[in-house]
């Protein structure tokens, strides 16, 4: 039966990964999660949005009173009778844009958070923001999804059939439209249950293909906030069967104790669905990036005997040199890059290991650096600032061997500092900085040039030019 968890366990949290680390489960994004921190105040976007609506049609939101994460319906239920419906769309577009603009707008952690989890490739948002596509979008491309019967058909799209074949994108379905100055997203409860009703009779630009992957997936459900009627009919939709025959699991994290009636359903006729609410979204997310981290990080202590392993240097096609011990943080993430583009582990040398190296694993450094296709030297400040390191070596190692390449690139630095200033480093070698366009990946997340040019670079690899 659905169970009404009050010990999140390490079973439960074991299972869960492991499910999501073999892409068996799909995050459902809903407004609970969407908190932004305001002057050390935490309010909901939708309050934000909300807000900026009411004050664009003139009215006191001082003396309103809006439900929590409900703002959104109960704003638009309370100007509909004077305001023009269509004029409403674009006031909310136009709100949304304001709110992610402002000088001290912050992504929200949690949704960060959870954008940071690679084992995710299919992802559905509950809200017509584009918060969730920013914050994937600094670790890979994303292909956005929008359901919308009113989208014109020539933006309609769906789940590519070879979409596993893509390592380095994530598919994203904005399951109730995504913003715009038209009539094309869901802003109140009547347009929710009109956007329900095309997806239940298999109405206009219903993404078919994406909606089956998800009837074959566990679903977890964070932070949705609906009423009780929509939250079981997501829940019908999303099974190939009825509820009583469910063979997929669903998860469903609520802010607060979970509606009794709905409690009482899903305890009745969904056995496969399990009710967290001791947990908040935030911390729910929190705790399983957390414990995410620590299964998938290359530093994690179980891997330490493999991490230690060098991988057989004419396998490497990409070869990382950095500072151990001022970047390894931003390190990893360049890494998990590369690997979220479809390079296998043993085509990436990237050692972790603190301590400067003896000579047998001197030997294999060295060896990997002459027979690597690409050189990646991180630049950093922190780095710049020694006068001796064992990289240095790997440096001038890289240099002495592109003297005998012609025609094609091999070194490919990247800074890694949040300013971008090729020439602002005293011991990078000048032969780099006043011939080589520098890549941009600080704190190790590559910009969408930087992520570009080594997508190129890896499809020359698989072309097999030498």
């Amino acid at each position: 039966m659905a169970e009404q968890l009050t010990h999140l366990d390490d079973r439960f949290w074991n299972r869960l990964l492991k499910a999501i680390e073999e892409g068996q489960v799909v995050p459902i994004v809903g407004s609970q999660l969407l908190t932004l921190d305001d002057q050390n105040i935490s309010q909901s976007l939708q309050q934000h949005v909300a807000k900026r609506v009411l004050e664009f049609n003139n009215v006191d939101t001082t003396a309103v009173n809006l439900t929590p994460h409900r703002e959104l319906h109960e704003a638009v239920s309370m100007l509909k009778p004077t305001v023009n419906l269509q004029d409403l769309y674009g006031d909310i577009a136009d709100a949304l844009d304001a709110v992610t603009k402002e000088q001290n707008f912050k992504l929200p952690g949690s949704i960060e958070k959870l954008a940071a989890i690679s084992s995710f490739k299919l992802l559905v948002t509950l809200t017509p923001d584009t918060l969730l596509a920013q914050a994937l979008r600094k670790r890979v491309s994303v292909n956005e999804i929008v359901h919308s019967p009113n989208l014109p058909t020539s933006e309609a799209s769906d789940l590519a059939i070879d979409w596993l074949k893509k390592p380095g994108e994530v598919n994203l379905l904005y399951l109730f439209g995504k913003a715009k100055s038209t009539p094309v997203f869901a802003i109140h409860d009547e347009d929710t249950l009109e956007y329900a009703h095309n997806l239940l009779s298999r109405g206009s630009n219903v993404p078919l293909r994406f909606i089956g992957e998800l009837q074959q997936r566990g679903l977890l459900f964070i932070g949705s906030n609906f009423p009780d009627w929509l939250s079981r009919f997501l829940l019908r939709l999303t099974n190939q069967t009825r509820l009583a025959d469910k063979k997929t699991r669903a998860w469903l994290v609520e802010d607060g104790n979970i509606r009794e009636e709905l409690a009482l359903f899903l305890n009745g006729f969904s056995r496969e669905t399990e009710i967290i609410s001791e947990l908040s979204p935030q911390a729910f997310i929190d705790e399983l990036y957390s414990r995410w981290l620590v299964r998938n990080s290359p530093t994690a202590a179980s891997d330490s005997a493999k991490q230690n392993q060098a991988p057989d240097p004419l396998s490497v096609a990409f070869f990382i040199s950095y500072s151990r011990v001022t970047d390894l943080p931003a390190a990893e993430q360049l890494y998990q890059t590369l690997r979220e583009q479809g390079l296998a582990e043993n085509e990436i040398w990237f050692d972790r290991t603190a301590i400067e190296p003896g000579g047998d694993f001197q030997k294999l450094i060295f060896d990997g650096i002459h027979s690597c296709r690409y050189f990646l030297p991180l630049i950093s400040k922190a780095a710049d600032s020694f006068d001796e390191k064992f990289f240095y070596r790997e440096w001038n190692a890289a240099i002495d061997r592109s003297k005998g390449i012609s025609g094609r690139e091999f070194v490919v630095p990247i800074i890694l500092d949040e300013e971008y200033n090729p020439q602002g480093y005293v011991r990078v070698p000048k032969e780099w900085s006043d011939s080589i366009d520098f890549g941009y990946a600080p704190s190790g997340i590559a910009d969408a040039r930087t992520r570009q040019h080594l997508t190129k670079l890896i499809r020359e690899l698989r072309r097999g030019e030498k």
